[in-house]
This record gives C-alpha cells, sequence and structure tokens, in this order.
C-alpha cells in the first residue's frame, strides 16, 4: 500500500508534458554526469513517478557501459520508454541543445576577446547546489539499490577501484557481473532484490510489475535501426565532403571527433587528456592552456562535460578557415563536432535498448544486474567525490602510494566562499527541503554577488 501522502503515479504522460519536463531537466543538468543524473532521479523518479527505481537502474546499468555521455543517453532510453523513438529524439536533443547553445556562445565570445570570466561568474554558485543535488540522489539511490551488507561492500570495492586504481569501468562492470552470475549460484539470497521502501511500492507509470517483451527483437529491425542512424552520422562527411574537400578542417574535425565518440567509455574525463593532446600538438587546433577554458564552460553550464568538444571544434576551424569566413567555419566546426558526437548515442539506444527491456524478463539475470547496479553505485559516488574535490579546491596533488592514486587537496586552494555556498545549499535542501530549483536559483545568485564581493 503506499503512502497517501507520496506523490502518485500518472496512469500516462501526454507528449507535450513530457517535453516540458525534459526541458526542464536539460536546463538544471549541470555538474557532470553525476549531477545529471541526480536531476534524472530526483524529477523523473522521486516527482513525477514516471519511471520506477529499479528500472531507472537498469537502463543506468545499460548506458553506463556504452561509449559516450550516459546521462544523455539514458534520458534517449527513457524517453524512448515513454514515447518510442519521437520520445527519445526529444529528450536527447533537448539534454544536449541548452549546452551547445551556451557553449556556442561562449566560443564566440572567447575567440572574439579571449575572456568569459564575467559569464562563467553565472554560473560559480550553481556547483554548490549540484554537489549538494549529487549528494542527496546518491543517498536515495543507494538506500534502495543496496539491500544487505553484501551490496554495500561491493559497491565501496567499485569506488575503490576506480577512484584510486583507476581501473577501467568497463572492467569494473563486468567483475560485478560475474559475481553476480556466480552469487545467483551460492548465495542467491544476497543477489535478489528486496522490495522498496512503502512509499515506491505501488506501479509508476514504468514500474517494476510491467511484464518484459515476450521475445527478442527481430533482426530486420536492428538493421533498419542501424542503417537509419549510420547514414545519419556520415551526413556532415558526405556534405563537407562534396562542397570542401578530404583537405578542410571539418572534415578532419568529423573524423577525429566520429573516432572519440566510441571510445570514450568511463566518462569524458577519460579521454580528455588524448583530446587535448591531439588538439594542441597534433592539429594545431588549441594553444596550450585552451583546452582547460573550453573544460570551464562545459562545466559551468548545463549538458555532458564531453560538450567540450564542441569548443574544440569551433576554435579548429575558426583558425582554419579555408575559403570560409571565419566565424562561419567556427559555427560550422562546432555543429559538426556536436552531431558526430551525440548522433550515435541515438544509435547506441534506439538498436540496444529493446534488447535490454527483453532481458530485463529473464530471473537469471537478475542476480547480475543487482550486483552490476550495485558497482554503478560505487561509480557515481566516485564522481561525486571527484566533483566534491574539484569544486571545493582550486589545486590538487596526485600522488601513488603502493600502486594508488591519492588526490590530496592542497588546503591552501580552498575556496571559503563556495564552502559556504555549499553549506547553504545543503542546508537548504536536507534541513528546509525548499527543492531544487530554489536551491539552484538561490545559489546562483548568491554566487554573482560573491563574484562582484571579491572582484
Amino acid at each position: 500500500m503506499s503512502d497517501p501522502s507520496s506523490p502518485q503515479a500518472p496512469q500516462s504522460v501526454s507528449f507535450p508534458d513530457a517535453v516540458r519536463v525534459w526541458t526542464r531537466v536539460a536546463a538544471l543538468s549541470f555538474g557532470g554526469p553525476a549531477g545529471q543524473i541526480a536531476v534524472m532521479q530526483r524529477i523523473l523518479v522521486d516527482e513525477k513517478r514516471w519511471v520506477s527505481q529499479r528500472r531507472f537502474l537498469h537502463a543506468l546499468n545499460y548506458c553506463m557501459l556504452l561509449p559516450g555521455p550516459e546521462a544523455q543517453q539514458l534520458a534517449v532510453y527513457i524517453g524512448w520508454l515513454l514515447h518510442g523513438v519521437r520520445g527519445g529524439l526529444v529528450a536527447g536533443t533537448l539534454f544536449v541543445l541548452p549546452g551547445f547553445v551556451s557553449i556556442l556562445v561562449l566560443s564566440i565570445l572567447y575567440a572574439q576577446y579571449q575572456d568569459v570570466a564575467v559569464v562563467e561568474a553565472l554560473f560559480y554558485g550553481l556547483k554548490a547546489a549540484v554537489l549538494a543535488v549529487v549528494v542527496e540522489a546518491l543517498h536515495r539511490i543507494g538506500g534502495r539499490a543496496l539491500d544487505n551488507g553484501f551490496m554495500v561492500a561491493l559497491a565501496a570495492a567499485s569506488f575503490v577501484a576506480i577512484f584510486f586504481y583507476e581501473v577501467p569501468f568497463p572492467l569494473i562492470i563486468l567483475c560485478a557481473g560475474l559475481i553476480g552470475l556466480l552469487g545467483d549460484r551460492l548465495r542467491p539470497a544476497l543477489f535478489t532484490p528486496s522490495s522498496v521502501a512503502p512509499e515506491y511500492s505501488a506501479d509508476q507509470l514504468i514500474g517494476d510489475r510491467a511484464a518484459a517483451a515476450g521475445r527478442p527483437p527481430g533482426t530486420s529491425r536492428l538493421f533498419r535501426v542501424a542503417a537509419v542512424w549510420l547514414a545519419l552520422w556520415s551526413l556532415p562527411f558526405v556534405s563537407i565532403l562534396a562542397l570542401l574537400g578530404t583537405g578542410h578542417v571539418l572534415y578532419t574535425e568529423a573524423t577525429f571527433f566520429s573516432q572519440m565518440a566510441v571510445i570514450t567509455f568511463g566518462g569524458a574525463y577519460a579521454v580528455l587528456s588524448y583530446i587535448a593532446q591531439q588538439a594542441v600538438e597534433g592539429y594545431g587546433w588549441l594553444e596550450p592552456g585552451e583546452m582547460l577554458d573550453g573544460l570551464g564552460m562545459a562545466e559551468t553550464t548545463p549538458g555532458p562535460l564531453i560538450m567540450v568538444v564542441q569548443f574544440v571544434g569551433f576554435m579548429g576551424a575558426y583558425r582554419n578557415p579555408g575559403s570560409l569566413d571565419p566565424l562561419l567555419a567556427g559555427v560550422l566546426g562546432s555543429m559538426v563536432t556536436t552531431w558526430v558526437t551525440f548522433v550515435p548515442c541515438f544509435l547506441w539506444i534506439f538498436a540496444g535498448a529493446p534488447y535490454i527491456e527483453y532481458l530485463r524478463g529473464k530471473r537469471a539475470l537478475s542476480s547480475t544486474l543487482s550486483a552490476i547496479t550495485a558497482a554503478v553505485v560505487g561509480v557515481i559516488l566516485n564522481l561525486a567525490v571527484w566533483f566534491a574535490l574539484h569544486t571545493l579546491f582550486g589545486s590538487l596533488e596526485e600522488r601513488r602510494v603502493l600502486g594508488m592514486r591519492l588526490l590530496i587537496p592542497e588546503w591552501a586552494t580552498l575556496d571559503p566562499w563556495m564552502l559556504a555556498l555549499t553549506g547553504v545549499a545543503f542546508v537548504a535542501l536536507f534541513r528546509f527541503r525548499l527543492g531544487m530549483i530554489y536551491t539552484l536559483v538561490g545559489t546562483a545568485a548568491l554566487g554573482i554577488v560573491v563574484h562582484f564581493v571579491q572582484a
């Protein structure tokens, strides 16, 4: 029996309502994957009750195995569950759009004036609120996914492996899956999900009681989906080849960032050092240090952190325009880079999600997915700790001890204003329960005040 005071699951969601909610999700998607997953957890699971916790984590498990930004792919997946292909298209596109517009504007300002400090100040206070939202979501997800001490230990082991030993994320997930598979034979009770809290036991719109597909999708469907999205992925190549040729920087950017789109496992930071090296030393698109300016834009605007490649694409084309006007070339470089980075995300979801939904009905896999979910909680904790350290401290020292990587904050670089804003955000969310939007707006306003005080 659900708690009468808890939000009730809707019987259906109209497409216009979904568009409005996805717009809201996109506008609030600050703080990298940890913050973005937290926003979707808060809005889609806790507030709107459109999807159950287990279905949310089931989709997240798959998205975290894919190359590319897992939060954007999760939006595509849930949008597809709600309204099919058009739902996935809208959710995934809206998730990227605010960040694309923001970084395009900032890139133009940067190229013209080499200074975006005033604009970035507008987003200063948001980091504090995002950190509080991430912690709250981690508490909620962990509380529902970690049913027993073994699952807590598995999440802790996942965190230690990725944070201290830098074990690749796909390997962590593979090991967790094998542990779940073996545990199902030895101690199945440890891997059987217990009932969720009473307020979440009622059916959500996309709930646990919904039957999985009775048979796997046909092979012909997979080929059709792949053909359509591979054709869309290739559009920039065909257009640039016909109009400018293979020697133009736009063709080089399309090729390079298409390759990056299929190897970015484990989040944007896994490949940013390589992209920075190639952009500076290999192609000469950026000057040394400019990658950090682009990363600052991506970290302080809504959308996935991998949007930093849009800045790289803009600057590379702006400085090597060929026969085009530099500003036009920069805008086209920004568009091409974004296109080849995110179109594959739709391919992975529309091709793979029906199979993942089919597998949801296989009881033999429930233990494997439970173990993977616990490991994912540890990975989200890793993202949260990383974000907290880089938000509160201006500099971190990396040390190696017995094979471990230790990130030691330099206490002299602690930002007391950011610490104070973070405390305000935690009090607002946890003590007064003001809600995410009020907390974000409030800390953003306080952040602008702090900027002028420090100036």
